[in-house]
């Protein structure tokens, strides 16, 4: 299970059955890959809110990486397949508030988003960018760290890359193009 995600609330009447139960959705949505990002679980991205027992039902809330994703039906598909192949009865709420963030990727999604050859999102907050690496100006934005080599020398060549959540960079050392997940 991943941690720090979502609140994992136990179910109302806390036995260990239940328990044993919740933990089990949770290890199996773990396993569920984003379909546009096959690398990284729903959870490990954040997606995944809170699971919590309601009467006879399980409700899985997921909020999407953005209203418009077009991955949002899939995912719940994957979810229904998933969980019933547990021998679960689940319902999915989405929702739309909060907003997701990048800030919920967990550790474990940003890392095998750079084995799979994508600069992770830089962490954002209120009060504007935070990073560890060095902080160039240029365009409001913090430099891009090459996933492939490390390189702070990238490009941005466009705004939209594979899918609407990245952007195409280059690397001006490595000369490999490759995605950046787009923080918001």
């Amino acid at each position: 299970m991943v941690t720090g995600i979502a609140t994992n609330r136990l179910p109302a009447r806390n036995d260990a059955a239940e328990s044993a139960i919740l933990a089990a959705i949770w290890r199996a949505l773990a396993d569920v890959a984003d379909p546009e990002l096959p690398t990284v679980s729903i959870v490990e991205l954040g997606i995944v809110r809170d699971v919590a027992r309601v009467g006879d039902e399980w409700i899985v809330t997921v909020t999407p990486t953005y209203s418009g994703c077009p991955a949002t039906r899939i995912i719940e598909s994957d979810i229904r397949t998933t969980l019933a192949a547990i021998g679960e009865n689940v319902r999915i709420v989405t929702a739309l508030a909060p907003a997701w963030t990048t800030d919920w990727i967990a550790p474990e999604g940003r890392q095998k988003l750079r084995d799979a050859g994508i600069a992770p999102p830089h962490p954002v907050t209120r009060e504007g960018w935070l990073d560890s690496q060095p902080i160039t100006f240029a365009r409001s934005r913090p430099a891009v760290r090459c996933p492939n080599c490390g390189s702070l020398k990238t490009a941005e060549l466009a705004r939209f890359g594979s899918t609407p959540c990245k952007a195409q960079y280059r690397c001006g050392e490595c000369l490999e193009p490759f995605d950046l997940f787009k923080a918001h």
